[in-house]
């Protein structure tokens, strides 16, 4: 049993296509996906996607780059009713980015106030409400976003978990989030010939510490790079990092799913 935990169902290129693609992974093995809610219309559409596939569980978060376009005043209120859903196993995706340029009228400063100010908001309230937090980090050239990310979680540390998906940084950035009780996640980048930072990070991850993904329909792994991801291809991460760390597929994907049952509570879903 493997479990994809992220993936963007609501998306335009996979939501006219589910039934298909949740046939597809359950015969890849892959048993359980986490539907990732980016901003508030789409974290109902990935409540209303878990109520129709029992296979599927949602979050509910505000993207960083989607900071701009919620205007309304009560969005965290809007936020907090949907993370009250039973099928809401989490608060994200959410964090910061610095590679995508501002929206038109925003200053590089602004726009970073405005992800840094949703960001915190959001991390308030999952540890109001009792949900971990799944956490997107993007940079351009060097390590800012990371650090700034690292400043605003800090304070959270023991009063709830973060997920940074789609890990791709040094193993030495990952030591301290790890210690203090957090998880990193790998994608299909772990597959492609130039991963060896995140190889050896697959590599150097304790058991427990670490979860897979696919963050379909973007970065698709080998054999299927370049095309439409899907949950059923986190079968082939799942394979590359058990190759990599020199365990069966089997374990792998029991330990994986382990973690993310204790990291969104699925049990209790």
């Amino acid at each position: 049993m493997l479990t994809d935990s992220h993936a963007h169902l609501e998306a335009k290129a996979l939501r006219d296509d589910l039934p298909a693609i949740i046939e597809r992974a359950n015969a890849a093995g892959v048993t359980r996906t986490i539907a990732i809610g980016c901003d508030i219309p789409t974290s109902r559409e990935c409540i209303e996607i878990a109520e129709k596939f029992p296979q599927v569980w949602a979050t509910a978060g505000v993207h960083p780059c989607e900071v701009t376009t919620v205007t309304e005043p009560d969005w965290l209120d809007q936020l907090r009713k949907i993370a009250q859903h039973p099928g809401c196993v989490a608060l994200g995706e959410m964090g910061l980015d610095y590679y995508h340029n501002p929206p038109d009228g925003w200053s590089v400063e602004d726009y970073r106030a405005r992800q840094q100010e949703f960001f915190r908001a959001q991390l308030e309230l999952a540890a109001d409400v009792g949900k971990n937090v799944v956490v997107h980090q993007r940079d351009r050239t060097g390590m800012d976003c990371w650090r700034d990310i690292v400043k605003l979680v800090t304070p959270f540390h023991g009063k709830l978990r973060a997920v940074f998906h789609c890990w791709i940084l040094p193993w030495a950035e990952a030591v301290p989030v790890l210690e203090a009780g957090h998880l990193i996640s790998f994608t299909g980048i772990a597959t492609y010939p130039n991963s060896g930072e995140v190889a050896a990070c697959a590599a150097a991850a304790p058991e427990g510490s670490f979860m897979v993904e696919t963050d379909s329909p973007y970065i698709a792994p080998v054999p299927h790079r370049g095309q439409r991801n899907e949950p059923a291809y986190v079968r082939h991460t799942a394979e590359r990092i058990a190759q990599i760390r020199g365990v069966s597929l089997e374990s792998l994907a029991a330990s994986t799913s382990s973690t993310a049952d204790k990291f969104f509570q699925l049990s209790n879903a």
